[in-house]
């Protein structure tokens, strides 16, 4: 006698509503919680999943969450999630930031893959002279990491050393995450180059990748403005702004932050490169500090952290932004320069700049906009998800 065992295979299928698909016909990267008509049984945090509409026509295949973003697409064709797929995706990555010559002499640090710019939502790899730094900040992309790493390999050859793991700080701590080597062991601080400046980058112990690699155009435009000029850099973390300024002849430059571990970065970076130009660092409050600046400065750097992250926050983020620029923008002297940033995500451009503008009418002064600032093409902006423009900035002439 002979049994025929039955092996059920678990489909895991999320089914949109009907009036719910527009946004995957325009390649938006993103379902939410309210578009789900049904879930099969069993679907759980992190799976791979292929959305249909009512009819069981395919849309997309993406990763579960359970939170209101509820599928992160990370194809619109039914192919397989594998370690092919992962290779071309990662590839074409590369190839971009090698068109964008961003792996020079002078230059090893940039951004690899950057979320859905690279279709890859959730996903952030990092590159320091050699070693890539992941962060998941789903749990689904997590559970792919060993593809994801395969695909560096893949794509980056010789030029890689190391690769390092790095999301306890970006998933819930239900999720069990090592922060590990997944090849290689490179001992931090290593150094890097950034337009021909040298940071030690400590991915280990560093917020975030162990750097913000966001303002590198931006740095090298401040160096533009910098000869013989006093400058204050305000939340400086490591010092960016305060490196290229020395680096480009600016004779006196302070960088403040809150953090004193920020401040003893800034200053080995300061000390690795030697720069000419007389640099002081301040643990301060940026806040109570600007009310009453020490020196008759030139130029004035305000790059705060996100002052929200969701849209709950962004009325009293925008409050925050306009006493902060208000204040700066009244103590300026006549014919000074101000680099001020939103790194907020629920903060849009145009709001960003009407609040600045307000500060101005605020303080009681005349500014004129010489650039509106950005974030770089290694930090890409997928055209079907304009949320991905999260860096804006301007530069001010204060009259």
């Amino acid at each position: 006698m002979y049994f025929r065992t039955k092996i059920q295979v678990l489909k895991r299928t999320v089914i949109l509503h009907s009036n719910k698909t527009q946004s995957i016909q325009r390649k938006h990267p993103w379902i939410f919680s309210g578009a789900i008509k049904s879930t099969a049984k069993g679907i759980s945090e992190g799976d791979v999943v292929t959305v249909e509409d009512e009819n069981g026509q395919f849309l997309a295949k993406g990763l579960y969450n359970d939170g209101s973003i509820a599928v992160r697409i990370l194809s619109f064709e039914n192919v397989a999630l594998d370690n092919a797929f992962f290779r071309n995706k990662i590839s074409n990555a590369v190839s971009l930031r090698e068109q964008l010559n961003l792996f020079r002499a002078d230059n090893n640090i940039c951004r690899l893959v950057h979320g859905e710019g690279d279709g890859l939502p959730g996903l952030i790899v990092d590159f320091y002279a050699g070693v890539a730094v992941i962060q998941c900040h789903t749990y689904g992309m997590y559970k792919l990491i060993e593809k994801i790493a395969d695909a560096l390999q893949f794509a980056l050859k010789d030029q890689l050393i190391a690769i390092y793991s790095k999301s306890s700080d970006t998933l819930p701590p239900q999720f069990e995450t090592e922060d590990n080597y997944l090849i290689g062991d490179v001992p931090t601080p290593h150094l890097a180059l950034e337009n021909g400046i040298t940071y030690a980058i400590d991915w280990v112990k560093g917020q975030k990748t162990g750097f913000f690699i966001d303002q590198r155009e931006n740095r090298k435009l401040l160096g533009e403005f910098a000869k013989g000029k006093k400058i204050l850099n305000t939340f400086c973390y490591s010092g960016g702004f305060s490196l290229a300024s020395l680096k480009n002849e600016a004779t006196l430059v302070h960088s403040l932050d809150s953090s004193k571990k920020a401040i003893d970065l800034t200053e080995e970076n300061v000390r690795l490169n030697a720069f000419n130009g007389e640099h002081k660092s301040i643990v301060a409050d940026a806040m109570q500090f600007i009310k009453e600046l020490p020196e008759d400065y030139d130029i004035v750097v305000l790059d705060p952290p996100a002052f929200a992250k969701s849209r709950t926050k962004r009325h009293k983020a925008v409050q925050g932004y306009k006493r902060l620029n208000a204040s700066t923008i009244k103590q300026l002297k006549p014919g000074s320069i101000l680099f001020t940033f939103s790194c907020s995500q629920v903060v849009d451009k145009q709001l960003f700049n009407n609040t600045v503008i307000a500060a101005a009418f605020e303080a009681g002064r005349n500014v004129r906009i010489l650039a509106q600032l950005h974030q770089p093409g290694d930090h890409p902006i997928n055209a079907a998800h304009p949320e991905g423009e999260y860096l804006k900035g301007l530069v001010l002439r204060i009259d």
